[in-house]
């Protein structure tokens, strides 16, 4: 009896020991557990990885840019609640999470369930609310990568506490129906109620029907189970059986759903009267398929608008927080006038390519591009020679340096030498630098710089480089967006300088528009997907940069003008090909050495435009490819096309310009030069510098910040509202905008916001409907047990 006792009482003290040891290691890998919680409040701004949608200026799609996970591309557009069938949410809850109204988080049977399997040693299941399924697919997804692990499940627990005291069960709802996985998408990887609706029924969340929500609730679990669908219909008359059963529908609609005709993408599914599946077959899976970019329109576009969102609101708010609605420069109509005369172009030198565009001169929007010959249908190659290749610009750089020697009050009549030049260069063949005119041609002349331009003779060229000074020339180059590489000598006056179409499409628009530089720009406006304004160019301009006054841009246009129009072929012109119609046109081939790159940059009083034409991995051309034969006739074809329909008009001429007859009337008959009024010799305003080393590094700023206009105010805005921040306003949403004054009123903060009501935990879900015709209605809040606030 006595060692009866005694046992007794040591068995008592072990169990106690043992109970403070337990919960002493509960505790602590509580604590280990707890502090190792993600901060479930990420799910209120969590990146799903969302398409962006990207328009063109007519609002006409262009295609969608389609996130990541790893290296596999997916595809998801994020909704909310009110943008999805009533029937997917009921069915959903029905299927996955009866109970999911009653619960907080963790549903007590589920987690008895699970206590059973751990303590028989049996593998732990997913998780058995929608909660937990949420938070795993979501804040525990880096983490654990659907790995199955008690330390997984606890976690799990924890932060659908957490989430249910802080979210509403719309909520959850919502970010579960576009978070679930939904199968193969071909090129993509299908995430959300929407890429699924689009996928299976090419349909819209909100439109799908009884059985198309019960069809696409059971895939949830496996969507391998697309490939069996008769083995997936007694599953969908189960689950709408259970419907039924929580009154979320009634007997006569599941009847009608089982007799509806449901064809999923791919299938050819026969059906008797009463809804029984009498054929089957899966004629061709790929119906199903999203492609990655949902169109191939405009793809070199497309590619350049990436990037410009990427740089500007980086790679996490461009593929996440629900994607962007982008819109766009490019017009289809200039856009069909590139593509079409880059098929059209038949004179390329063996194994070249070509590059196109046009932009708008008086804004700098590009309208259209090509970044490589197009060849009938096939695809172009990646590689987008009109907006990242860099090549040396040859002699289409030599109307900018004219126009900046004009700018420091020489005249078109200014003489130079044509002969032999040489100076001192380290760099060079025997010390010495000599260039040479084409085919080493040499007049042995003094003439007009217009003439010399005409001819394009690189001997003149170089001594009016000399004269002005480099420093000079280079300072103009930076403000145009072209500069010079680093250590280039007088080479840079002959075309030494590499860049873009696009960019030298922008430094000759100076001269359509009156003197003005913008850099070359592909976005109007962007949103979210619910609207809030990101960018919008029509309320925060970007002031251009004056690079040379109105006077003196007539006079380079003036000058390029007669490029195109002063020589005929037979007199040596080298831009006439360029002529269309009865528009004015005016613009410079261009020739780099070996020839490795053709060139023709030109303008009309409408659209500038550039054309390239060269082998894609560098190297020689034919030594008869002459751009003026090749880049003319293709840059005149798009001009015609991009102009048909457009009332022709003139060059606007600024006031303090008069003409006079060319000097050397032989060389250029019947020309007439202009020339500054003399009451206008301030318009030549560019000071000479000194030779003296270039600055530092010279960065191309694409967006410039708000100029500083008298009649406009700087203010702090809220990106999410559009109004002005206030002390309460988060500050990652203030951003900052230039508004004119008489705008302010528009911008003012709300006098009155709403206050903050505390949400209230969710009641028993509200099943019963009121007649067979009826939808499932998601239930209201309950009174009882208020729940604190959303942070």
């Amino acid at each position: 009896m006595i060692f009866f006792v005694r046992f007794l009482k040591f068995l008592t003290s072990f169990l106690i020991a043992a109970l403070f040891a337990g919960a002493g290691v509960a505790a602590t890998y509580g604590l280990k557990w707890w502090r190792e919680l993600p901060d479930y409040r990420q799910l209120d701004s969590l990146s799903l990885g969302a398409e962006t949608r990207v328009f063109a200026r007519d609002n006409t799609p262009l295609g969608t840019l389609i996130p990541k996970i790893g290296e596999q591309a997916i595809s998801r557009t994020l909704v909310n609640l009110n943008e999805i069938s009533p029937f997917m949410v009921a069915a959903l809850v029905s299927n996955e999470d009866r109970r999911f109204f009653e619960h907080y988080g963790i549903d007590p049977y589920g987690l008895g369930r699970q206590v059973q399997r751990l303590a028989a040693g049996d593998s732990v299941q997913g998780g058995s609310t929608l909660t937990n399924q949420l938070i795993k697919n979501t804040l525990l997804l880096d983490e654990y990568q659907q790995a199955r692990t008690p330390d997984r499940k606890i976690k799990e627990w924890l932060l659908s506490v957490q989430v249910e005291r802080s979210f509403t069960k719309a909520e959850i709802l919502q970010n579960y129906l576009n978070t679930i996985y939904w199968g193969d998408g071909g090129p993509v990887e299908l995430y959300g109620i929407y890429s699924a609706a689009q996928a299976y029924f090419r349909t819209t969340p909100k439109d799908l029907t009884l059985a198309q929500s019960a069809y696409l609730t059971v895939l949830v679990p496996s969507a391998g189970r697309y490939f069996d669908y008769k083995a997936m219909r007694p599953l969908m008359k189960t689950l709408l059986g259970r419907m039924v059963e929580d009154k979320w529908i009634t007997p006569a609609q599941m009847d009608a759903a089982l007799k509806e005709d449901l064809q999923p993408r791919g299938w050819k599914v026969l059906y008797d009267k009463q809804g029984r599946i009498t054929s089957a077959k899966l004629v061709d899976r790929t119906q199903k398929e999203l492609k990655a970019v949902t169109t191939v329109r405009y793809p070199h576009f497309m590619r350049q608008v990436e990037q410009e969102l990427v740089q500007r609101f980086g790679r996490d708010k461009v593929y996440g927080s629900g994607g962007l609605r982008v819109y766009t420069t490019v017009d289809p109509r200039v856009q069909a006038a590139v593509e079409t005369a880059s098929r059209e172009a038949t004179g390329l030198p063996p194994g070249a390519t070509l590059a196109a565009t046009i932009v708008d001169p008086f804004t700098g929007e590009v309208l259209g591009m090509i970044g490589q010959k197009l060849n009938g249908s096939a695809p172009p190659e990646a590689w987008n020679n009109a907006a990242q290749g860099q090549r040396q610009i040859g002699s289409t750089i030599k109307p900018l340096l004219y126009t900046t020697a004009l700018s420091t009050g020489l005249t078109q009549e200014h003489r130079e030498d044509d002969k032999p030049y040489s100076s001192p260069c380290a760099t060079c063949k025997g010390g010495v630098y000599e260039p040479q005119n084409f085919e080493g041609q040499t007049t042995y002349r003094t003439m007009t710089i217009r003439e010399a331009l005409d001819r394009s003779l690189n001997l003149v060229t170089v001594r009016l480089a000399d004269r002005i000074g480099l420093q000079t020339f280079f300072g103009k180059l930076r403000e145009l967006g072209i500069p010079p590489n680093d250590g280039t000598g007088l080479a840079a006056a002959l075309g030494a300088v590499e860049t873009t179409p696009v960019k030298m499409a922008a430094a000759y628009a100076p001269f359509a528009n009156g003197g003005l530089y913008r850099a070359p720009r592909y976005l109007t406006r962007v949103t979210t997907a619910r609207g809030e304004v990101l960018y919008d160019d029509g309320l925060n301009p970007v002031k251009p940069t004056r690079v040379w006054t109105p006077q003196i841009a007539w006079l380079g246009l003036d000058m390029i003008r007669g490029v195109v129009n002063d020589l005929s072929a037979a007199q040596g012109g080298l831009a006439w090909p360029a002529k269309f119609g009865d528009w004015p046109v005016a613009g410079k081939t261009g020739t780099s050495n070996g020839p490795k790159d053709l060139w023709f940059v030109g303008t009309t009083p409408l659209y500038t435009g550039a054309v390239w034409v060269g082998k894609q991995q560098g190297g020689e051309m034919p030594i008869n490819s002459y751009s003026g034969l090749v880049n003319g006739p293709i840059w005149r074809r798009m001009m015609e096309l991009a102009h048909q329909g457009q009332t022709v008009r003139a060059f606007s001429e600024p006031p303090g310009i008069q003409y006079v007859d060319a000097p050397d009337q032989q060389f250029l008959p019947g020309v007439k030069l202009a020339v500054l009024d003399p009451n206008y010799s301030d318009a030549a305003n560019t000071a000479l510098q000194e030779n003296a080393p270039p600055p530092v590094q010279y960065t191309e700023s694409r967006y410039t910040s708000a100029y500083n206009d008298p009649r406009t105010v700087l203010i702090d805005v809220d990106r999410t509202t559009n109004r002005q921040a206030t002390e309460f306003t988060p500050p990652e949403n203030i951003v900052q905008r230039r508004v004119y004054i008489e705008q302010l009123p528009a911008y003012a903060p709300d006098d009155s916001p709403a206050p903050l009501t505390d949400e209230k935990a969710d009641p028993a879900a509200v099943k019963a409907v009121r007649n067979q015709n009826a939808v499932p209605q998601i239930p209201e809040p309950k009174s009882a047990a208020p729940q604190p606030a959303k942070p």
